[in-house]
């Protein structure tokens, strides 16, 4: 979701000897092993994004929307969080415009305070766009959903559903404040694959995963 933000920032202050994010206490050290490792992996996976043919691109939104009406099925009533495309994202415009079409409301994040979740804000194709926080495109008027579906874009995901992401951590306090229900879904390329991230105590896992090669990994039963 962030722009240039690649320094793992949890939302969090230094307290004495420890790094303390929403309640839980972190090694220094090891926060920093890990940041380090996480920030080497955005490169590589920048890197292979940015090589991506327009061709490669496109096969893999048609791919991934694929699955994600067959996850859905009917989404007639549905309050759908999706995402504008950066930075090389899997554009999924398309898909939305026709979630919208089949009974769906769509709404897109929106950074309403730096370091806090999230708003969602309905969008349709056509409507009115404003700049948002790094000029990424936001609906310009503000008409807040509550999503029982998230779909989160992802740089990187791991074995066990967990996301890397742009690394400001907007998705993660985001997420972590949703209600239970709320069906997550990461999407991403197909070389987005890596064994682990090194979850942290606030990293939150993706229920389902779909990549852009069409595969699907379901990661709802932990």
């Amino acid at each position: 979701m962030t722009h240039e933000d690649e320094d793992d920032v949890p939302g969090s202050t230094v307290c004495l000897a420890h790094l303390l994010v929403d309640g839980h206490v972190v090694d220094p050290q090891t926060w920093q092993d890990v940041s380090t490792f996480r920030k080497s992996e955005r490169k590589r996976l920048y890197a292979a994004r940015q090589n991506q043919s327009a061709d490669e691109r496109k096969s893999a939104s048609a791919a991934i929307s694929l699955r994600l009406d067959e996850i859905l099925g009917d989404v007639a009533g549905r309050r759908i969080a999706a995402f504008w495309p950066i930075r090389g994202e899997v554009n999924l415009h398309g898909w939305m415009a026709g979630a919208i079409d089949r009974g769906s409301q769509i709404g897109l994040p929106v950074v309403v305070e730096k370091n806090h979740p999230v708003e969602f804000h309905r969008w349709s194709p056509g409507c009115v766009m404003a700049k948002g926080i790094w000029d990424i495109p936001v609906p310009a008027e503000p008409d807040p959903v509550t999503p029982d579906v998230v779909i989160v874009p992802l740089l990187g995901v791991d074995e066990d559903g967990y996301r890397l992401g742009n690394g400001g951590g907007y998705y993660d306090r985001t997420l972590a404040r949703l209600d239970g229900e709320v069906l997550i879904i990461g999407v991403g390329q197909a070389f987005a694959r890596i064994k682990t991230i090194f979850p942290m105590p606030w990293d939150i896992p993706m229920h389902k995963v779909v990549l852009g090669d069409g595969t699907v990994s379901d990661h709802s039963s932990g």
